[in-house]
């Protein structure tokens, strides 16, 4: 256990979620970088799909990129996007530019451990154009595009929109090397799919109480996704269970763009109102969500939204529930595509927890923060998943 998840590089994460994109447009609604990065990474999975029966496609690539990206954008946020991508062009300013973000980050991904933080240098050094940053850097521009369309409506002969809107569309063109984008230009569920995932950035958690950062289901979504990713680091898990997790953390909640998020105290007030929720949740996801995609996204999507809080292998092509510290001992291999759901469901409530200690850190005071917080660390004071001490993580936020 030498990889280090410390609550500096935690609480960093949330920083996206002040992050305000667009902010020289007029803006409908607000749209922060946090959620940005979340629908990037759906619709990364999405485009890394088509991609993976090459037999080539190395997911935690993906995962990887992805997070090493966001870890970037934190740093360099102020630099407007034309900026940025002139400095992209001269590569000696770029590397530049990188070695001095990885300065500013140093602090919170040193604990990581070596390996981490050379993977990351590695990534902005190394020029190669991978099938795994052609699907990245095609799911960021889909996210983006898809932001500007709301954008555009609000403002469509504002300055710089015919501009912004032609260049949207030469980038669009540039990405048909990638089988997922021909896919979306021609699939109406599949962009419906993508609209239905982006609906979730305007489904504000604690909705009832006022918080700073406010965070989205979405943001949410990809915040536990990213945890549960460099936990399962951590517990040095095989790939495919890294990537089981880290999906798993990223869909968890989608249900939630059909149902809306019904907060844990309504859910658990009333005997059987959390399991009508899920069946009325299932049959939802039935009805409205599998039809968009194809069929065989379909094992994937059922395991991250169904049973997301449960840790499960799969033998013989049956899945079995099994406890954390067998498929430790026993079946921390790809061949059974385990996922550790109980580390995904403590690292939810670790979010929660952080978006109250966040907001009363902020001079938020409210007895509904104020009591979720305690609440959640009384529940944890004793937790261990695995190795992993949750008490100590929660103790460190003072």
């Amino acid at each position: 256990m030498n990889v280090i998840v410390s609550n500096a590089l935690l609480k960093r994460l949330y920083d996206a979620a002040y992050m305000q994109r667009w902010n020289d447009k007029i803006r409908p609604v607000e749209l922060t970088e946090l959620d940005k990065q979340a629908h990037k990474m759906i619709i990364a999975y999405m485009l890394g799909k088509f991609e993976e029966d090459d037999g080539n496609f190395n997911w935690i690539k993906v995962i990887e990129g992805g997070l090493f990206e966001f870890l970037q954008r934190l740093v360099v946020t102020d630099l407007k996007p034309q900026v940025f991508y002139k400095i992209k062009e001269d590569t000696d300013t770029y590397r530049k530019l990188n070695d001095w973000v990885y300065k500013q980050l140093i602090p919170i991904i040193s604990p990581l451990g070596n390996n981490f933080c050379k993977r990351f240098q590695q990534y902005f050094i190394n020029p190669t154009d991978t099938v795994e940053k052609r699907v990245l850097s095609a799911a960021h521009f889909y996210a983006t595009k898809w932001e500007f369309n709301i954008i555009e409506r609000s403002d469509p002969n504002g300055y710089e929109m015919e501009e912004i809107k032609a260049d949207l569309q030469a980038q669009q063109e540039q990405y048909y090397d990638v089988k997922g984008i021909k896919n979306l230009a021609q699939s109406t569920n599949l962009r419906n799919f993508i609209d239905l995932c982006g609906l979730l950035r305007f489904q504000l958690r604690w909705s009832r109480v006022h918080r700073v950062p406010k965070t989205s289901v979405l943001g949410h979504m990809l915040i536990v996704a990213i945890t549960t990713y460099l936990f399962s680091l951590q517990i040095d898990a095989c790939p495919m269970r890294c990537y089981n997790n880290y999906f798993t953390g990223l869909f968890h909640d989608l249900p939630e763009a059909l149902t809306k998020d019904i907060i844990s105290p309504v859910k658990h007030s009333i005997r059987g109102l959390s399991s009508l929720i899920k069946k009325y949740e299932k049959e939802q996801m039935e009805e409205k969500v599998y039809p968009l995609i194809p069929e065989s996204w379909h094992p994937d999507i059922r395991m991250f939204t169904e049973n997301e809080f449960k840790n499960q292998i799969t033998v013989e092509g049956k899945i079995k529930v099994v406890n954390l510290s067998n498929i430790n001992k026993h079946f921390n291999s790809d061949e059974f595509k385990p996922r550790d759901g109980e580390l995904v469901k403590a690292i939810d409530e670790l979010s929660a927890f952080l978006e109250t200690y966040l907001a009363r850190e902020n001079g938020m005071v409210c007895d509904e923060l104020k009591n979720a917080e305690a609440d959640l660390r009384r529940n944890s004071k004793q937790r261990y998943v695995g190795p992993i001490n949750f008490g100590e993580i929660y103790a460190s936020f003072k």
